[in-house]
């Protein structure tokens, strides 16, 4: 029997959280192949592929919107450093892959900033990083949002204004405008922030 100090020290794994939204989750079956809530263990050799293709990607989307490889993700580490971090890269060539900020053609890719908000279509993926020391393995963390992703990351940005009214730049919502400070960053409703 091996003793407690001989024993070799548990490795902590780095871990992707991704939490999925689709406007029409609820009616459809997109993620039905997804489990959520379950940690999953991913070889660090290996290219984590979400699409619509069961026969190539681990991670299905049962969508016909979306294609046969949506996007990649290789999980790697830094040179000269013991930094790991997850490259992504846009597989779909009819569909364009936006990474907070960064539009990404076919076959473009860029680092996964330890947080960030993926979009593609209607699709909607919060990535969060939690960071671990193990060179053989990370996992994947799949969750579900219930509410838009992109209107819970701007409520949690905006100004609460002498009304209360916490979102005032969602025009659908019929609320007037509300005065914010200049210097504070504010979504312009056409898909971009400004103020940064």
């Amino acid at each position: 029997m091996i003793s407690f100090e001989e024993a070799d020290t548990e490795e902590k794994i780095t871990c992707l959280h991704m939490t999925f939204y689709h406007p029409s989750q609820k009616d459809q079956t997109m993620f039905s192949c997804l489990n959520f809530c379950r940690r999953e263990q991913v070889r660090a050799d290996e290219v984590a592929k979400f699409g619509r293709d069961s026969n190539v990607c681990h991670y299905n989307l049962m969508d016909t919107r979306v294609s046969r490889i949506q996007f990649s993700l290789q999980f790697y580490r830094k040179l000269n450093s013991s930094e790991f971090c997850f490259e992504i890269k846009n597989m779909s060539k009819k569909t364009k892959l936006m990474v907070d900020h960064t539009e990404l053609g076919y076959l473009n890719k860029i680092d996964l900033p330890w947080k960030c908000i993926i979009c593609f279509g209607d699709y909607q993926i919060l990535a969060e990083t939690q960071e671990g020391a193990s060179v053989d393995y990370f996992e994947i963390y799949l969750h579900l949002s219930e509410v838009p992703i992109l209107q819970e990351c701007l409520s949690s940005l905006q100004p609460v204004p002498e009304t209360g009214i916490s979102s005032p730049f969602f025009p659908s919502q019929g609320k007037s405008p509300t005065e914010i400070d200049e210097n504070e960053p504010w979504y312009t409703g056409e898909g971009g922030w400004s103020g940064f």
